[in-house]
């Protein structure tokens, strides 16, 4: 069985309001689930592809500093 997880994502919250984004980006972490991590990636990979460099870079420069607070 062949699952295409990306398109699935994308499909389950391509109608979905901004408050059911954040009740599932919140629960998925607050769930401490390695099953969420998918989706989260799914989402990150998402902004990362539609940002310019200037986004992408204050992307991972708040990455870099939350990870060296952590």
């Amino acid at each position: 069985m062949n699952i295409d997880i990306r398109k699935n994502i994308i499909n389950n919250f391509s109608t979905a309001s901004m408050d059911e984004f954040i009740d599932s980006i919140e629960t998925s972490i607050n769930d401490n689930e390695e099953i969420t991590l998918p989706g989260l990636g799914v989402f990150f990979e998402i902004i990362w592809k539609n940002s310019n460099k200037e986004e992408k870079e204050k992307l991972v420069n708040i990455l870099m500093s939350k990870i060296k607070s952590t």
